[in-house]
């Protein structure tokens, strides 16, 4: 499946897939959007690109919020 093309904030992290992992590092992110005075246009995607066995030190996620991209660069 394609996605269109957009603009995201991203924040990457190591470690487990738990969801309140992603809740703390979401927050980070939405802070450092709103100090910057970047606009969100989408819902959060939780981004996981490791399989399960990988060992959970060496897993690689990120959250990515779309943003608006009138906002960025401003």
């Amino acid at each position: 499946m394609q996605e269109p093309g957009r603009l995201v904030a991203a924040i990457k992290y190591s470690g487990t897939w738990d969801k309140s992992r992603y809740e703390e590092k979401k927050a980070v992110l939405e802070d450092f959007m709103a100090r910057r005075g970047l606009n969100p246009v989408g819902e959060p995607i939780w981004a996981r690109y490791d399989p399960p066995f990988m060992p959970w030190f060496l897993r690689r996620n990120e959250v990515l919020i779309p943003i608006d991209e009138m906002t960025y660069g401003d």
